[in-house]
């Protein structure tokens, strides 16, 4: 069977994709991943043959331009740019640059199954497109297929303006997309599904699985200090990618002042960001650049991190305790689900400060509730169907 993994061009979006599209080619299926920009090249390192949709031009960048700068759109790009940046912000723009290139990859490749993330509007209307039957797969962690807030919002990528506009462009038609399943990866005791359990979608009946959640960030070489054992707690942070472009990082100011006065180990993986503004950093953090998380994560102590869904479920898997300090879209869902069950705290970052950092990650260590409750939901977690699972079921389902 030949299958098009169809993702937005974000690490987000599209790492915790990759374990799933390897299942596939483990069990011997074609793979070929469409996406864009940047990400491109970081899903061709993990091993994928990938197609770029939308080449010789950073949507990023064009994204950006309008967000950051207050730049309007340019008055010579098509109408669904414009209708995009109106209505649906990043993902209506992804939708309305790379569906064509999508639908164009998944043709030339033959594909017999289109498999999507749920913001990704492209992915369905390329199986309408292509005519072949869809997966879905959910990608946060802080919304539950039973969700009504999950469902208003994922409805506003398969319908309104942009998606009409889309589909009498590209002569589909009003042909919904044939979804074999949605996936749910994530734990039954924060929203998901048991590994037993099925939900019918109640907009269309389509059925909801289970999937465990399993890490992706990247390989690395790794460093000599990462397998030794710390000899005092060890402390993860990180903004992400988007955060620090966006929102800048005056609360990673604040959270380096604060462990720099704590007898701990602070691993700082903040990729390309210029960490300049922050003059000279405390003698106890190790400014690794871009260090996958799943590296060093499984022997930390606890980790502060910005609330994105790849990086808030990657140390649930690894039963490690989080401050979150949420920013936009779906961080401060990430942290909702995060205090509620009990696995960390969360911290507006806006008014977060030294003192209050200092408690929080005390309060993460010395508090042994956290790391059981982090336990708790690991093991959930890798009692949950397998990726290869997933791809099992999918081929059964298509009989």
């Amino acid at each position: 069977m030949k299958i098009l993994f169809a993702s937005a061009p974000g690490y987000g979006l599209t790492l915790p994709l990759i374990p799933l599209v390897w299942a596939a080619r483990a069990a011997g299926h074609d793979v070929l991943l469409a996406t864009t920009s940047e990400i491109a090249e970081v899903s061709a390192r993990a091993g994928l043959p990938v197609c770029d949709v939308f080449p010789g031009r950073d949507i990023w960048a064009d994204l950006l331009s309008g967000v950051k700068d207050g730049g309007g759109p340019d008055p010579d790009e098509p109408e669904e740019y414009r209708i995009a940046r109106q209505h649906q912000g990043p993902f209506g723009l992804f939708t309305a640059a790379m569906t064509a290139g999508t639908i164009e990859a998944g043709r030339a490749f033959g594909a017999d199954l289109v498999v999507y993330p749920s913001d990704h509007g492209a992915g369905p209307l390329a199986a309408v497109a292509l005519g072949v039957p869809a997966l879905e797969v959910g990608n946060r962690i802080s919304w539950s297929a039973r969700d009504v807030s999950w469902h208003s919002e994922h409805e506003d990528f398969l319908s309104g303006d942009l998606i009409a506009l889309m589909r009498e462009k590209l002569g589909l038609g009003d042909t919904p997309p044939n979804v074999l399943a949605r996936i749910d990866p994530r734990a039954p005791s924060m929203g998901g599904l048991r590994a037993d359990e099925e939900y019918a979608d109640d907009r269309d009946g389509v059925p909801w699985w289970p999937m465990q959640f399993v890490p992706y960030n990247g390989g690395s070489v790794l460093p000599e200090w990462v397998l030794r054992k710390a000899d005092r707690p060890r402390i993860a942070v990180t903004l992400g990618t988007v955060v620090p472009v966006m929102s800048g990082i005056s609360s990673l100011k604040v959270v380096l002042d604060a462990l720099g006065g704590m007898d701990v180990e602070v691993v700082l993986a903040a990729g390309t960001t210029d960490l300049s503004e922050l003059g000279e950093l405390p003698a106890n953090v190790r400014s690794v650049g871009y260090l996958p998380l799943s590296v060093f994560l499984p022997g930390c102590a606890a980790i502060v991190h910005h609330g994105g869904s790849g990086t808030t479920a990657a140390p649930l898997f690894y039963g490690v305790p989080q401050l979150v300090l949420p920013s936009f879209a779906d961080n401060p869902m990430s942290a909702e689900r995060v205090v509620d069950r009990g696995v960390g705290v969360s911290h507006d970052p806006a008014t977060v400060d030294v003192d209050t950092v200092r408690k929080l990650v005390r309060q993460l260590i010395e508090d042994g509730s956290f790391r059981e409750a982090a336990a708790e939901v690991r093991a959930e977690m890798a009692a949950q169907p397998s990726p290869a699972d997933i791809i099992a079921r999918t081929v059964a389902a298509l009989g």
